[in-house]
């Protein structure tokens, strides 16, 4: 048996040798390091919602065949890329004979286009695999990607808010949402953009979390041999995500030109993230170090990475001898003689006379929407609208619709437009950087459109930020769940008040699937879902 004073000497000794676990450990717990372990439970959840996505998105999308909304360009684009490498013209009304399966009646000349073209070989890709001729073919690649997402943001959800339950609520939210769904459903460009932005997001998550982990390392090794530290600060070592988010920004930016807003604001948020861990690491010139060590190592990282891959997405036009203004350079006096430089040049003038196009586009459209009214739904795009009398597909009444209506479950959009100002709020009162983190979608995919009110644009264009709305709804559905360590009764109440929220979601869902699928309904029926008049 040891004596007291034994016991105590014992005691020392293991406090001291346990010393740089506990500094480490107090590092990690001031970097917030990212510390939720690995859990079956939690993929098995994530595969859950994933699979519901996929089921939603699959079922019967082949159904209409006919060419939906702005399918007319993007469909026949993406045939005519695995075909020429290029976007060709088409003769007038070629729909008809397109959606008949006479998809090679393209013209010789390229076409003009206003958008990169990744999306449309996406689109494109799709085709190849199940025929162009086939409606599975146009949409079975938004129609996975829509899906993929969805287990992307419950991954995302559950590293961001330190939550699995935060992350499977985001990721159902996201797979029952009608935005998401009809975009997954029909092969339009932004459903490409939202994808890559967010696997982008989640790329610059793990980087964070790797970095912090390193520096609470680095930062511990330093303080328990009592060693000086470099004077600009530990080195960030290598970051292969943030290459990875380069990577996949760029390609976001491939598909439409909005993803621009998402490399300025995510690249921006990854150099402020790093320069809090240095200043919370109590690292030596904290700003400076983290200037020359992370800052302008992640320009050139996101985007060096993300113009490279911009150019690269124009190979096919590159290659091509018939691709609209392939030789604009040489056609406006401006050839220098140079092959390359030549065609950077005609890429360039291209970009101008598109980038003209855009700023001055504001021909009146029946659904062009103010975007103050889009976190809303005031003003929802309709994409499809087929009438039917007694006895037409299916119709047991005097007269029937076929709708496919872009607008967002309602529970989900107004209560993501409230949980948007609760997290803005507690991002500044808190300094919550999850808050903060969620509101960096809304700035990058929303906030800029504000400023374009008076072009014409319209509300599906929401569907790139829709994941951080959902994860601003998320984020305050777990606080008013509670944290873990909180009173039992707390946590029951909270979880019996969200649980019974997403069930009213599911099936307000439900009640909308109708209008999301352009399922036939009598127009009684069809009445009752137009809940706003705006709507109609």
């Amino acid at each position: 048996m040891p004596t007291e004073e034994e016991a105590t000497s014992r005691a020392h000794r293991v406090a001291v040798d346990d010393e740089p676990g506990a500094v480490l450990a107090s590092y990690r717990r001031r970097l917030r390091a990212f510390d939720l372990p690995a859990s079956r439970l939690a993929w098995a959840g994530a595969m859950a919602v994933f699979g519901l996505a996929l089921v939603l998105r699959l079922w019967g999308l082949g159904s209409i065949g006919e060419l939906i909304f702005d399918e007319t360009y993007y469909v026949k684009d993406g045939y005519t890329l695995t075909q020429q490498g290029v976007e060709m013209s088409w003769p007038e009304e070629p729909d008809a004979a397109f959606e008949a399966g006479d998809v090679d009646t393209y013209l010789p000349e390229g076409a003009y286009v206003v958008h990169p073209p990744l999306g449309k070989w996406l689109i494109g890709g799709g085709m190849l695999l199940l025929g162009a001729d086939d409606p599975w073919g146009w949409r079975i690649s938004s129609a996975v990607l829509g899906s993929i997402a969805v287990l992307l943001l419950a991954r995302i959800g559950r590293r961001l808010l330190r939550s699995t339950t935060a992350g499977l609520i985001a990721g159902l939210l996201l797979a029952v949402d009608g935005v998401p769904l009809v975009h997954s459903r029909t092969s339009l460009l932004d459903p490409f953009l939202m994808f890559f932005a967010l696997a982008a997001f989640g790329a610059l998550l793990i980087d964070r979390d790797r970095f912090r982990e390193r520096l609470a390392l680095a930062s511990a090794s330093l303080h328990s041999s009592s060693a000086a530290s470099p004077p600009l600060g530990v080195s960030g070592g290598l970051r292969p995500w943030r290459l990875t988010a380069g990577l996949l920004l760029g390609m976001a930016c491939s598909v439409k030109w909005s993803g621009l807003y998402f490399v300025a604001v995510f690249g921006i948020m990854t150099v402020l993230w790093d320069w809090w861990a240095r200043r919370t690491a109590a690292q030596r010139d904290w700003l400076l170090g983290g200037l020359l060590r992370d800052a302008i190592p992640a320009f050139f990282a996101v985007v060096g990475t993300a113009l490279v891959t911009y150019v690269a997405s124009w190979t096919g036009w590159f290659v091509s001898a018939v691709g609209y203004n392939r030789h604009l350079a040489a056609e406006e006096g401006m050839a220098t003689g140079h092959g390359v430089l030549d065609s950077l040049l005609s890429l360039w003038l291209y970009h101008v006379q598109a980038y003209s196009f855009h700023v001055g586009l504001d021909s009146e459209h029946p659904y062009e929407a103010n975007p103050w009214g889009w976190l809303l739904q005031l003003r929802p795009t309709n994409f499809y609208y087929r009438s039917y009398d007694f006895g037409e597909h299916g119709c047991e009444v005097a007269e029937c619709g076929a709708h496919i209506l872009s607008v967002g479950n309602p529970l989900i959009w107004w209560l993501g437009t409230l949980a948007i100002l609760v997290t803005l709020v507690l991002a500044v009162v808190r300094r919550d950087g999850r808050a903060w983190a969620a509101l960096s979608g809304i700035l990058a995919g929303y906030v800029p459109w504000l400023f374009f009110s008076e072009r014409t644009i319209f509300t599906f264009y929401t569907v790139a930020f829709a994941p951080w709305l959902i994860l601003c709804l998320a984020y305050v559905m777990a606080l008013v769940i509670g944290p873990a360590d909180a009173e039992r009764e707390r946590r029951l109440a909270g979880g019996l008040f969200v649980g019974s929220l997403l069930v009213l979601i599911v099936l307000v869902s439900a009640f909308f699937w109708p209008v999301w699928t352009g399922q036939v309904l009598d127009l009684e029926q069809w009445r009752y879902r137009m809940w706003l008049p705006s709507w109609t």
